[in-house]
């Protein structure tokens, strides 16, 4: 069973960094290709960055290009998105996914709970 619990949201003025954290305290962390979305208000759920299960492959959304980055911790069980140059857009609840489809990673199967992001003008 996966379980995804994510941390490190909070208010950031823009321009600032903030780095998110994705704990999958489920079974098999190095099988699971992971990804990151964002949900603002009045908007559809959208793909933000994935990694693959072995980490050697990412992938982002053109907006986050440059500024974020995806990692895996597989010590601590975790993937990390390192969130720089923060704009006021980048405001969001902020979802950690999960799945053993490397396909199906921008409709993954396994969800967290999400994690608020506000950056202030």
């Amino acid at each position: 069973q996966v379980r995804l619990v994510e941390s490190g949201g909070g208010l950031v003025q823009a321009g600032g960094s903030l780095r998110l954290s994705c704990a999958n305290t489920g079974r098999a962390f190095d099988s699971y290709h992971m990804a990151w979305f964002r949900q603002a208000p009045g908007k559809e759920r959208e793909f933000v960055a994935a990694i693959s299960f072995a980490g050697e492959a990412t992938d982002y959304a053109d907006s986050v290009k440059g500024r974020f980055t995806i990692s895996r911790e597989y010590a601590d069980l975790k993937v990390s998105l390192q969130m720089n140059s923060l704009k006021p857009e980048d405001t969001a609840v902020y979802y950690c996914a999960a799945d053993l489809d490397s396909s199906r990673i921008k409709s993954p199967g396994f969800w967290g709970q999400g994690t608020q992001v506000a950056v202030s003008s």
